[in-house]
C-alpha cells in the first residue's frame, strides 16, 4: 500500500488523544467510603468487569476511528507490483503525443487548446519521480520540437516552452505508430502514452488498411487520452488557390481562382477576400457564404516586375487563422533565350519579324542555326527552340533530353514538301505522324479553312481587344500536312477536314507545338494575318515557362527541388519566416534536392549564391480546417482496428488528470473504504458508550 497524500499521515498522532483522556479520567476517580462490609459483599463483581471491558473497548474504537480518518485523508492505494513478497512502485516511461496542428489554436474559456495541453503535460511531468523516463512526439511530425525518451525530464519541460501550433498537419495514427516504436525500447514496467488532441474526424487516420500495433501496444501499455474539443468553432478557410493564367507578362492581367470554404455552422456576410501580387494589394472582393458551403472567387491582378513573383490570397481572421492565407508564385523571365533552327534560311523570315514586332520590350535573345548542326549545340543554354524543317536528323537525342528537362519546342515543316522527312522528325519525338501531304496547285483554287478554335487555351488569352467577342480570321491554306493528335495531344486549332492546324503535345516535363504548314506565303497567307505574330510570341513564352502546376506542397511534406541550374556547391533555403538553411551538397551531382523542413506555410526561396533558382509554395492541409470531431465510440473502434491491447483511460475536461493517472498507475484508492469503516466504528462506539454509561450508574448505585 502507498499513500498519494502522505503528508497527512502526521495526523496519526491524534490517535493518542483518547488514550491521554482515558488516563486522566483514571486519575480523577473518587474514593467512596463504605460504612459496612455488607455493601462490598453485595457489590456485583461481574458488573465491574463489564464496565472496565467496555471502557477499554471504547478506547480502542476511538483510537481506531482517528486512525481510519487520518489514513483516509492520506489517500491509501494498492500498488500494482509485488516482487519477492514486497510491494513497490515500478519505474514509469511517459511518452506524450501532443497535437500541435493548427486546429488546436481554438480558444475556449480555459484558453487555447494547445496551451491547455502543454499545461497538462507540465503538471504530469512534475509528478514523475527520479529514474522515470519521458518523451515528446508532435502530431505535426516536426522533429525539431520532439524529445526522444530520456530520464532528463527537464529537457521535455524546456522543449514545451517553445511549442506553438504548426502549419503542418498529421494524423493520430502516424503519431501512435511512432510512439509504439519508441516505447518498445523502454525497459520500465509502467509504459504510458498520453495523447492530447482535439480528435478531429479527418485527422485520426487516412490509411485504408491500418497497421496492427498489438505487438508493441500490448497489455503493458496504458493510453491516456485528453480531448480538448467541445466548442462550436467559427472557421472559414481558403481551401484552394489556382493560377488560371499560364502565360505571364509584365503589366498583363493574371487571373486566379480562390476556393473559399465555410467550415462553420453560421453564415458569413461581407467576407473580404484580398489578392496580393509581389507584396502589393492587387484586388479585393466581398462575398457572402452560407454555412458548410464553398465558393470559387475570381480574382485578377497584375505583376510589374520580372522574376519570381509571390502571390497571396487572404481572408479576414477567425477562430482558426492559419488557413486564412493561401500562397502561390509565378515566374516572369527577364530574358528568353530562343534558338531558331532551319532547313531553309528563307523560311525563318516571317517568324523573325513576328518575334521582333511582338517582343518590343526586348526580352527575347534569338540565335539562328542550321538544323543540321543541332548535334553540336548545347540546347540547355536555351529556354525554347523553334524548328522549321523536315529533314530526318539522327542527333535528336539532345533535343529529347532538352524536352525531358522541361524545355519547349515549336515545329514547323520546311517549305520544301517532304512527307517522309517530316514524318521521320515527328516520329523521333514520339509524336503522331503526318498522314498525308495535301498540295493543291494554284490552278485548282482549292483551300481549307479553320473549323474549331480553342479560345480557352492560354495561347489565345489576353490577345483580343474585346474578350467577349473572340474571333480569328482563317488564313487561306493551300497546302498542308494532315496531322491528327490521336489522343496523344490536343488540337488548339483544327481544319474543316478534321485535321489539326496547331497541336500541343507533352513530352516528359516539356511541351511541343506542331503547326501543319510552314511559315511561308507559298503554302498559306498565315504569316501575314494579324494573329500570326501574337501566336508565335505567345507560343514561345508558353513553352519556355516551367510547368509549375505541381509546384504546390502541403506543409510537412518534403520538397523536391530542381537545382540543376546551381552555380555553387551550397544551396540556401530561405523559409517564409526569413530563417535560412545552408545545405552543402558535398559532391552530390544530383539535379534534385530533397528538403524536409517545411512546417511553415508560405513561399520558400531557393538560392545558389545570389541567384534565385526557384520559389516553391507550401500551404496548409485543408483537411485540418474541417473542424468536426469523432465520438468516443469511433475512437474506441479505431483502437480495435489497430489491435490496441492495453488499457485506455479517457480524461475529460474538469477531471484532475494527476489524480486519475496516479490511481491508474498505483491501483484503486481505498480512502472511501476507510471512511466507511470509520463511520461504522463510530456508530458502534456510540452504542457501546451509551451502554457503558448505564452500567456505570448501576454500579455506583
Amino acid at each position: 500500500m502507498t499513500f498519494l497524500n502522505p503528508a497527512i499521515l502526521i495526523g496519526l498522532a491524534a490517535a493518542t488523544i483518547p488514550i491521554i483522556i482515558h488516563l486522566l479520567n483514571l486519575r480523577k476517580l473518587k474514593k467512596i467510603e463504605f460504612s459496612t462490609l455488607i455493601f462490598l459483599k453485595e457489590l456485583q463483581k461481574n458488573k465491574i468487569r463489564r464496565v472496565k471491558l467496555k471502557q477499554w473497548l471504547l478506547l480502542a474504537l476511538r483510537v481506531l476511528i482517528i486512525l481510519l480518518i487520518v489514513t483516509a485523508f492520506a489517500r491509501p492505494t494498492l500498488e500494482g507490483v509485488s516482487i519477492g513478497g514486497t510491494t513497490s512502485a515500478a519505474k514509469t516511461t511517459a511518452l506524450f503525443v501532443l497535437d500541435d496542428s493548427f486546429s488546436m489554436s481554438v480558444v475556449d474559456q480555459n484558453g487555447s487548446y494547445i496551451n491547455q495541453a502543454v499545461q497538462t503535460i507540465k503538471e504530469l511531468l512534475s509528478n514523475l519521480e527520479e529514474g522515470d523516463e519521458a518523451g515528446l512526439i508532435l502530431i505535426s511530425g516536426d522533429t525539431d520540437g520532439e524529445v526522444p525518451i530520456t530520464t532528463n525530464i527537464n529537457s521535455v519541460a524546456e522543449k514545451l516552452k517553445n511549442i506553438n501550433v504548426s502549419n503542418a498537419s498529421g494524423t493520430i495514427n502516424s503519431a501512435l505508430i511512432k510512439a509504439s516504436n519508441l516505447i518498445l525500447e523502454s525497459k520500465n514496467f509502467n509504459k504510458e502514452i498520453y495523447l492530447l488532441s482535439d480528435f478531429q474526424e479527418n485527422r485520426v487516420a487516412i490509411e485504408q488498411n491500418l497497421t496492427d500495433l498489438g505487438q508493441t501496444l500490448n497489455e503493458q501499455v496504458k493510453l491516456y487520452s485528453f480531448d480538448y474539443s467541445g466548442k462550436d468553432v467559427y472557421n472559414i478557410g481558403i481551401s484552394k488557390l489556382k493560377v488560371v493564367t499560364k502565360i505571364f507578362e509584365i503589366n498583363k492581367p493574371i487571373s486566379l481562382e480562390a476556393t473559399i470554404t465555410n467550415y462553420s455552422n453560421q453564415t458569413v456576410n461581407n467576407l473580404v477576400v484580398s489578392l496580393f501580387v509581389g507584396g502589393k494589394r492587387s484586388a479585393q472582393k466581398s462575398i457572402n457564404l452560407e454555412s458548410n458551403k464553398t465558393k470559387v472567387v475570381q480574382l485578377e491582378g497584375m505583376a510589374n516586375e520580372n522574376g519570381f513573383v509571390d502571390i497571396i490570397v487572404e481572408i479576414e481572421d477567425d477562430e482558426v487563422s492559419l488557413d486564412n492565407k493561401r500562397f502561390s508564385s509565378i515566374f516572369i523571365p527577364e530574358k528568353i533565350s530562343l534558338l531558331l533552327l532551319y532547313d531553309e534560311f528563307s523560311d525563318i523570315r516571317f517568324v523573325k519579324l513576328a518575334l521582333q514586332s511582338a517582343a518590343a520590350n526586348g526580352n527575347l535573345e534569338l540565335d539562328e542555326k542550321p538544323l543540321s548542326k543541332i548535334g553540336a549545340i548545347k540546347l540547355n543554354n536555351y529556354d525554347a527552340v523553334i524548328i522549321i524543317g523536315s529533314k530526318v536528323i539522327d542527333r535528336f537525342v539532345g533535343l529529347r533530353k532538352f524536352l525531358t528537362d522541361g524545355g519547349g519546342v515549336i515545329i514547323f515543316p520546311s517549305s520544301k514538301p517532304e512527307l517522309t522527312g517530316f514524318q521521320g522528325m515527328l516520329n523521333s519525338l514520339k509524336l503522331p505522324q503526318a498522314k498525308e501531304l495535301i498540295f493543291y496547285s494554284e490552278q485548282t483554287n482549292k483551300t481549307v479553312d479553320f473549323e474549331k478554335v480553342d479560345y480557352d487555351h492560354p495561347l489565345l488569352q489576353n490577345i483580343f481587344r474585346d474578350e467577349q467577342k473572340k474571333e480569328i480570321e482563317s488564313p487561306i491554306i493551300q497546302n498542308y500536312y494532315k496531322i491528327y493528335p490521336m489522343g496523344k495531344g490536343k488540337s488548339i486549332i483544327s481544319l474543316l477536314d478534321g485535321s489539326s492546324f496547331l497541336s500541343e503535345f507533352d513530352f516528359e516535363r516539356g511541351k511541343i507545338f506542331v503547326f501543319n504548314v510552314p511559315p511561308v506565303l507559298e503554302w498559306s497567307d498565315f504569316p501575314i494575318k494579324s494573329i500570326f505574330a501574337p501566336i508565335i510570341y505567345k507560343s514561345v513564352i508558353y513553352i519556355s515557362a516551367e510547368d509549375r502546376s505541381e509546384a504546390e506542397y502541403i506543409a510537412g511534406e518534403p520538397l523536391n527541388i530542381n537545382i540543376s541550374r546551381r552555380t555553387l556547391p551550397i544551396i540556401k533555403v530561405v523559409r517564409p519566416d526569413r530563417s535560412e538553411d545552408l545545405i552543402n551538397l558535398n559532391g552530390n551531382d544530383s539535379d534534385f534536392l530533397n528538403y524536409s523542413k517545411t512546417y511553415l506555410a508560405g513561399n520558400y526561396k531557393i538560392y545558389s549564391g545570389v541567384d534565385l533558382l526557384e520559389t516553391i509554395s507550401v500551404n496548409t492541409d485543408q483537411l485540418e480546417s474541417n473542424i468536426n470531431y469523432i465520438s468516443d465510440d469511433e475512437f474506441e473502434d479505431y483502437l480495435k482496428e489497430i489491435n490496441f491491447k492495453g488499457a485506455h483511460i479517457k480524461i475529460t475536461k474538469g477531471e484532475d488528470p494527476v489524480t486519475l493517472i496516479l490511481q491508474a498507475r498505483f491501483g484503486s484508492e481505498l480512502w472511501r473504504y476507510f471512511l466507511i469503516a470509520a463511520f461504522l466504528l463510530a456508530l458502534i462506539e456510540m452504542t457501546i458508550a451509551r451502554s457503558a454509561k448505564k452500567d456505570l450508574v448501576d454500579v455506583k448505585e
